[in-house]
């Protein structure tokens, strides 16, 4: 099969999974915050964002050199497995012996037990990473989305059940567990690889010669999009970083709905394509176009219609996250635009440049969040964004140098999806403040969701026609996909 339907199967199967997954942890999302509290949210955020940083490590760049390498052999996946097994251990003991002072610098005893329990995910996470990478190196996602699904399903019914029973924030916790446990079943059941007692110190240092930069840039992002949280966490307590987590919460399941889908495949597409200079720029500049298609006039019209959908979805009690779901959407935005950088880093092979970029920009983040904190969460959100938007003209140019891009062309990629959202904008704004005194908050996101998606998709059909048909042969070529995937 052709690198073209490979990545067309691809999208779809990787679609399917980050659309139903998302959908379905979002309707599970919403009936827990109408359950618990934002104090829960918040302690478990907190938990989550020490738990992420030590999982940096246990990855440390392996799956995408798995992805990434043209010549793979049996003892290069044999030493990452079993190096992520080795490394497991260390991270489990650190974890679970520091969360007494981990607590102690946060204030917040109960970190303790909810720490030393979801440390429990780093020997799961152990035995999935390397199937993973595996099956996303071989365009193999509908496994991936069965697994995802099914973590999601089963996930769901142990969380809201425990929220039922009074719970409280250990629903989230069992969750989370039950998603990671069910995950790593799916992949041994359904995947044909198994480890072998294969090791070698000549593959490991290559290895590490290669994750080196993709760990340090990990490190780097973490403190870039979790610093904010550890200083809310810190400076303004769990209930200030309840609202924050559940405004970032949003974000992440949006990005994934709407960028995660080609940016799964694009890495795998970009590595095939990276002696193919010319080939790898179209692909680039038509993964753009199409992410900023969708991806601009839906985060554009969440910052508008927030007030209705906080209300709607959550309820009074989360009003307080208003404000920041006004400012959050600017970062997805940005991330339409920058997550291709990342992929097309590390496919070319050049993941220092991504830890360089992605060093100057953490290092902007931290300083205005330490700055902003002392004004409150909008602050902080506002800060987040701008260090962000700082950056991204620097990433744009190295790229460029890389891969010899025209700003002219890529700049262009943007046109109708700005077109299309300002049009669509003004028409949600206008018809918002005309409702606001004959309608309820539901009454108001309807229609107004409704005029925006009429008003968008008429735009694209009378100024953009051939663009428009472009996007139905690429809806008529996944459809042809999906029954040959079925053969």
């Amino acid at each position: 099969m052709s690198i073209k339907n490979k990545t067309i199967q691809g999208v779809f199967w990787s679609g399917l999974q980050n659309w139903g997954s998302q959908a379905g942890s979002l309707i599970i999302f919403l009936i827990l915050a109408r359950l618990l509290t934002p104090e829960a949210f918040g302690l478990v955020a907190l938990s989550n964002v020490l738990i992420n940083f030590m999982q940096i490590f246990l990855n440390q760049g392996f799956a995408q050199l798995l992805i990434q390498k043209q010549d793979l052999k049996s003892r290069d996946i044999n030493t990452v497995f079993w190096t992520q097994v080795f490394t497991v251990f260390f991270l489990t003991t650190i974890t679970f012996t520091s969360a007494i002072l981990i607590s102690k610098i946060f204030r917040q005893s109960f970190l303790i037990p909810i720490l030393q329990v979801l440390s429990l995910v780093f020997v799961i996470n152990a035995l999935s990473q390397t199937q993973v990478a595996l099956l996303r190196r071989d365009f193999k996602f509908k496994i991936m989305t069965i697994r995802s699904l099914l973590g999601i399903l089963i996930a769901g019914i142990v969380g809201v059940g425990m929220a039922l029973l009074g719970y409280g924030v250990w629903s989230l916790v069992g969750q989370q567990l039950t998603y990671e446990l069910t995950g790593v079943v799916v992949l041994w059941t359904a995947s044909n690889w198994r480890p072998k007692l294969e090791f070698s110190l000549a593959v490991l240092r290559s290895v590490l010669h290669f994750s080196i930069n993709v760990l340090g840039y990990k490190l780097v992002e973490f403190f870039n999009q979790r610093s904010d949280n550890l200083l809310i966490g810190y400076f303004l307590g769990e209930a200030a970083l309840g609202y924050y987590a559940i405004s970032h919460r949003i974000l992440e399941v949006m990005s994934q709905l709407l960028i995660g889908t080609l940016n799964q495949v694009a890495l795998p597409t970009f590595s095939r394509l990276q002696d193919n200079s010319q080939k790898l720029i179209e692909a680039f500049y038509r993964v753009t176009q199409f992410t900023s298609l969708i991806a601009f006039p839906v985060f554009f019209a969440f910052m508008i219609l927030s007030p209705e959908l906080v209300v709607v979805l959550f309820g009074q009690k989360w009003t307080d996250a208003i404000p920041i779901l006004q400012i959050i959407p600017l970062v997805g935005i940005l991330r339409a635009i920058t997550v291709f950088q990342r992929s097309t880093f590390v496919a070319l092979g050049k993941p220092v440049l991504q830890f360089k970029l992605g060093l100057l920009n953490a290092t902007l983040n931290i300083i205005a969040c330490l700055i902003a904190v002392q004004w409150g969460i909008v602050a902080v959100a506002r800060a987040y964004v701008l260090s962000d938007y700082l950056v991204f003209p620097l990433g744009q140019w190295l790229l460029s140098q890389l891969i010899s891009l025209s700003w002219k062309t890529y700049l262009s990629q943007f046109i109708p999806a700005i077109t299309g959202t300002v049009i669509m904008g003004l028409t949600i704004f206008i018809s918002q403040q005309l409702l606001t005194l004959w309608l309820e908050p539901q009454g108001r996101l309807i229609i107004c969701s409704l005029l925006g998606i009429i008003i968008y998709t008429a735009t694209l059909r009378l100024a953009f026609p051939r663009l428009f048909s472009q996007l139905f042969t690429m809806f008529s070529l996944l459809r042809e996909s999906t029954k040959t995937s079925h053969k």
